[in-house]
């Protein structure tokens, strides 16, 4: 998430990279004419993440020029379809949130009725193993530990512990 910094009438936005041990902040000035280029992300993105996260967030980015759509928040309101197919990588991370958000069995995607809704129209779809959906949504709830983790070494001097008698 980038954080908003006012120095005079100059508004920036700052990202911090959150890859392992990448300590860059890249920079995006509000109220110059390039205000929306993403030029200098892209660059970093490139040179920092591997070719999978970049496959995945460029993308979406690439496919409808909103590097927002990428991140958007996904949750209650109303719900949006897109007339494009999934990437792999897309249709990997959209059944791990299925599984993990309904608490569904990894063994579901082998279920005659879900390979019947999703290969109907598109016989040759990929739908993910079983083993591949446990590996991503364990390798999820592991990068989901580490941002915990961090979230609270971060904001430790914030917290107040009590004791009760």
């Amino acid at each position: 998430m980038p954080t908003i910094h006012v120095d005079g009438d100059r508004r920036t936005h700052k990202f911090k990279c959150s890859a392992k041990g990448c300590k860059a902040t890249i920079q995006r000035c509000l109220n110059t004419k390039n205000a929306r280029s993403t030029g200098n992300l892209r660059k970093h993105v490139k040179k920092c993440w591997e070719e999978d996260v970049r496959t995945h967030v460029m993308g979406g980015i690439l496919r409808n020029g909103s590097i927002t759509a990428a991140f958007e928040q996904k949750g209650k309101g109303k719900v949006t379809y897109s007339n494009q197919q999934h990437t792999w990588a897309e249709t990997r991370d959209e059944i791990v949130c299925w599984v993990a958000e309904n608490l569904r069995p990894f063994q579901i995607v082998k279920d005659h009725g879900f390979l019947k809704l999703m290969k109907m129209g598109r016989p040759e779809y990929y739908v993910p193993s079983p083993a591949t959906v446990a590996q991503d949504v364990h390798q999820v709830f592991a990068l989901t530990c580490q941002c915990i983790a961090k979230m609270l070494r971060v904001s430790m001097h914030n917290l107040l512990f009590t004791t009760g008698h």
